[in-house]
């Protein structure tokens, strides 16, 4: 008994060490990304994260002098996440939405965007009505998944096919398992733009804007919507609409523009 005693006491002693070790090691801010989310976050040649909101969200703990750990979440969970308080905040080109206001929070929006139609080049689609009777492949839970439901009389869609993410929903394209692939426009831009077997052949205009989401009031949204604020003053949010697009923001965009926190009803 006194043998077993002492083992326990080892190793309750060794589970404590291990917690308190990881506790000293464990970051100020967990933040869920959606990891191979072009060119928001993904992973570059050297495995290295990179992308435009890591190197937001990056900056944004260096401002408010805290360290960041991204957790490799996909997209649908990163909602429970939050508000499970599993993750600090999210991102992954999430869109403000007036039902998504009503459960989490977000901060100011970084970058308007729209969706898309992306097709194989010899697939012979050029658009939204070529889709008739045909499968058209989402991100699980993305606005994406939601225009393509609730316009899937309209446009005759044969059939919703659901993905956790650009690189698989890419990979049955290509392979000829969907048809066509509707997703943010910037992503698909990016990604296409040195794959001449792919091609983005319509704008589907939805005005969506993305932010960083958090859980239902955490006072860290607003912390994090001051910061957002100031680097758009200092231009730093429009520098890296440059370094990831290639192009310069508008100043009428969100990129650009000083706005406030968005509001449910």
């Amino acid at each position: 008994m006194a043998l077993k005693s002492t083992l326990k006491t080892a190793l309750f002693s060794g589970i404590v060490s291990a917690i308190a070790a990881f506790s000293a090691h464990a970051a100020d801010l967990t933040v869920g990304a959606n990891i191979g989310n072009v060119p928001w976050e993904f992973q570059d040649s050297s495995g290295k994260v990179t992308g435009f909101e890591i190197d937001l969200v990056n900056e944004i703990g260096k401002r408010l002098g805290k360290s960041v750990e991204f957790v490799n979440t996909p997209f649908n969970g990163l909602f429970s996440a939050v508000q499970s308080g599993r993750i600090n905040m999210a991102i992954s080109s999430i869109t403000i939405t007036e039902k998504r206001l009503e459960s989490v929070t977000f901060a100011q929006p970084y970058y308007d965007s729209d969706q898309s139609l992306t097709v194989t080049a010899a697939s012979g689609i050029t658009g939204l009505k070529d889709m008739g009777s045909k499968t058209v492949g989402v991100d699980t839970g993305s606005t994406g998944d939601m225009w393509a439901e609730a316009h899937k009389d309209e446009y005759k869609f044969g059939e919703i096919r659901r993905f956790e993410g650009l690189q698989p929903a890419m990979l049955d394209l290509v392979a000829g398992r969907v048809d066509g692939y509707v997703s943010d426009i910037p992503a698909l831009l990016y990604y296409v733009k040195d794959k001449p077997e792919l091609k983005v052949v319509e704008r589907i205009p939805t005005g969506e804007k993305y932010s960083v989401m958090f859980n239902k009031n955490d006072p860290l949204a607003a912390e994090v919507n001051e910061v957002i604020t100031t680097l758009k003053k200092e231009g730093f949010i429009a520098k890296l609409h440059e370094t990831w697009f290639g192009a310069k923001a508008e100043d009428t965009t969100s990129t650009v523009q000083v706005l406030d926190m968005p509001k449910g009803k």
